[in-house]
């Protein structure tokens, strides 16, 4: 049966409803957050608070690289978002964006993002936000994530690219000292993500195995995955030190490095032993704050030094 699409087709809102929708289609609820981390970076990389005009390319850039990368995704997982409870809302499957829009609106923001980074900021962030939009459409999203159960350990090297893309806004890539500090960003971000959503997955597991989606409860059972989310847990809060140890940070970010990272590992030896949907839902909203509250705390760091 064919679907409708009222928005587009019939205009039963107006342009205010559609636009609404292609945001959503961008899923700004994950883009502010990766906002706030390439705002962070820049802020680190400097040691004070940048330009404002640069500020608003690189934001605006990033904003528009991680909708476009979004907004493909669905494009491509529409079949999937059908199938689950937890997204059969979104712009697609609800008939509120024709899938061929989705895709070149998608595609559209992301030469759009690009554009911005090589005009306004340079070349090198231009570069990496590209970077990023390929490795998580063409890598992730096309390949691992049907395919195997560490689709989220590798693709998260796709959402932790703004942190580097911050960086290189503002100050150079270089291969020399400087460069452990945006590195050392980078891999708090990725081995932030499988804990993140693997307890999601959790929560989601039968969703999960309705759509076939090869997520690690769902392929290798609930006992392995809290045992998975503890030890990258550890290795996250690990990589989070080691900017002190690099000297990268100081003594307030220590602080918060110990204090909230002292709370992610009570909360994953907490999940580990209640195994209760509670528990998982309550890991997944507590990462989220504490990597907001990680970088917030790195630039912090930076300007009172």
């Amino acid at each position: 049966m064919q679907k409708a699409f009222p928005v587009e087709e019939r205009g039963a809102s107006g342009l205010g409803s559609t636009l609404t929708a292609y945001v959503n289609l961008m899923k700004p609820h994950v883009t502010v957050l990766l906002l706030g981390v390439t705002l962070a970076a820049m802020v680190v990389a400097l040691g004070g608070t940048p330009p404002l005009g640069v500020t608003l390319a690189t934001l605006l850039g990033g904003a528009l690289a991680a909708g476009s990368a979004n907004a493909i995704n669905c494009y491509w997982d529409r079949d999937i978002d059908e199938v689950m409870s937890r997204t059969r809302t979104r712009m697609i499957p609800a008939g509120r964006v024709e899938p061929r829009n989705a895709l070149i609106f998608g595609v559209g923001i992301g030469a759009l993002s690009v554009l911005i980074f090589a005009r306004w900021v340079n070349w090198a962030s231009a570069l990496l936000a590209l970077g990023a939009i390929l490795f998580y459409v063409l890598v992730y999203t096309m390949w691992l994530k049907r395919t195997t159960a560490q689709n989220i350990v590798i693709g998260g090297a796709a959402g932790a690219v703004p942190a580097l893309i911050g960086w290189a806004a503002v100050a150079p890539l270089r291969w020399d000292a400087t460069l452990w500090t945006p590195l050392l960003m980078f891999t708090v971000i990725f081995l932030w993500t499988p804990p993140h959503f693997w307890a999601l997955s959790l929560v989601l597991k039968k969703d999960y195995a309705r759509a076939g989606v090869p997520m690690l409860p769902v392929v290798k059972g609930e006992a392995e995955t809290y045992r998975q989310i503890f030890w990258y847990t550890l290795a996250l809060v690990a990589s989070s030190l080691l900017l002190v140890v690099s000297g990268g940070m100081g003594y307030l970010y220590l602080a918060c490095a110990l204090a909230f990272g002292s709370g992610l590992i009570v909360l994953a030896v907490w999940l580990g032993r209640k195994r209760t949907l509670k528990s998982a839902r309550t890991m997944f909203w507590f990462s989220n704050y504490y990597l907001a509250l990680m970088f917030a705390a790195m630039a912090l760091d930076r300007i009172f030094r």
